[in-house]
């Protein structure tokens, strides 16, 4: 399993790194959703009040909306050329295939973050402490994000609709990662990490439960796609 899930990490981070879609179109597209909520409510309501107290929300919205363009591109992949054809005949572990999808996606978003934070940091005004839990906070929350959008991914591939019906599948289910993420960041950036140990334990709940039921069930949700 482990050793399927590393070579399809790698075809699809090969295909990303080639195609440049990641870094021309889903990194943009983060930046621009910060910048354009930066612009709506800091001439309004001042940067040093309610944007700066909203930018946790904030990072981790433009977090959710980057996600489910990478998890679409991933799919979008596959459907082309019947390619998911050839994935299912491949004779792969599908519970690799899933870790292994899952894998790329986390890792385009990790780095996708890190630079992310940074332009919060910026444009919201908000100095970035307690580096330790936020990083933690990413890596747990990106986890659980990625696993439902694998597993909804595979199950909108074969839809008509898979643009739209990914987004409305996704949304709600991962709205407690959402929630735990933006209550950590902004426990840390408050000034006080320790009160957010109880978010961090729900995300990695989440996490987990998440990756164990795609372990399982991708590989029925693939053959049905």
């Amino acid at each position: 399993m482990l050793r399927d899930a590393w070579l399809v990490a790698g075809k699809d981070l090969r295909i990303e790194v080639r195609s440049k879609v990641a870094l021309g179109q889903v990194a943009p597209f983060a930046f621009v959703v910060v910048l354009l909520f930066g612009l709506a409510l800091g001439p309004a309501v001042g940067r040093g009040s309610v944007l700066s107290a909203a930018a946790p929300g904030l990072f981790w919205v433009a977090v959710l909306l980057a996600t489910v363009l990478a998890v679409q591109r991933s799919f979008a992949v596959e459907a082309a050329d019947g390619a998911a054809d050839g994935l299912r005949l491949s004779g792969l572990d599908p519970a690799g295939v899933f870790l292994g999808k899952a894998a790329a996606v986390a890792g385009q978003l990790l780095v996708l973050e890190l630079f992310l934070a940074a332009a919060v940091s910026l444009v919201y005004d908000r100095h970035l402490s307690a580096l330790v839990v936020l990083a933690a906070s990413c890596v747990t929350a990106t986890i659980g994000l990625v696993a439902a959008g694998v597993l909804y991914g595979v199950v909108s591939m074969g839809a008509r609709q898979r643009e739209t019906l990914l987004p409305l599948l996704f949304f709600p289910l991962v709205a407690p990662i959402l929630l735990g993420a933006t209550k950590l960041w902004g426990e840390a950036l408050a000034g006080a990490p320790g009160r957010g140990s109880g978010w961090l334990e729900l995300l990695g709940a989440f996490a987990v439960a998440y990756c164990a039921i795609g372990v399982v069930a991708f590989g029925p949700l693939l053959e049905e796609a």
